[in-house]
């Protein structure tokens, strides 16, 4: 494990340098990608703040509708299982068992809830919110 910087002060070393640097020096399509490259780092910086707690929410809501599973103890094998999970919920939807009744209303609070854990680290703004 590194020490200092930490990766998200280095993404945010370079994030700072991009807007304060490049962006008001360049013009046109050089300018454009600088501010693309800006917002890219600034959600991946927010993806890896976010990562764990949004992973272990996905989870959760995931055996509220097929059943109690362990949580892997790895994050990456958190994030295989978690779309092996989503694609066995697709199913299930696909064959009609979310059309009505209470199932079909966790499925959409779950639905919800994870779009907006995207949405928050593609960009709060959507949200109304400045900062997740």
């Amino acid at each position: 494990m590194q020490d200092r910087p930490t990766a998200q002060e280095l993404l945010d070393a370079v994030q700072r340098f991009l807007e304060e640097e490049i962006v008001p020096h360049t013009e046109g399509k050089r300018s454009f990608l600088a501010r693309v490259a800006a917002n890219a780092i600034r959600i991946v910086g927010r993806e890896m703040r976010l990562e764990d707690e949004q992973a272990r929410r996905e989870w959760e809501g995931l055996d509220s509708l097929l059943g109690f599973e362990p949580l892997p103890l790895l994050l990456a094998d958190t994030k295989k299982a978690i779309l092996a999970r989503t694609a066995a919920l697709c199913g299930k939807i696909r064959e009609g068992t979310a059309d009505e009744g209470a199932w079909r209303k966790k499925v959409l609070a779950h639905t919800r809830r994870t779009v907006r854990d995207k949405m928050i680290v593609s960009d709060p703004r959507w949200l109304g919110e400045d900062k997740p």
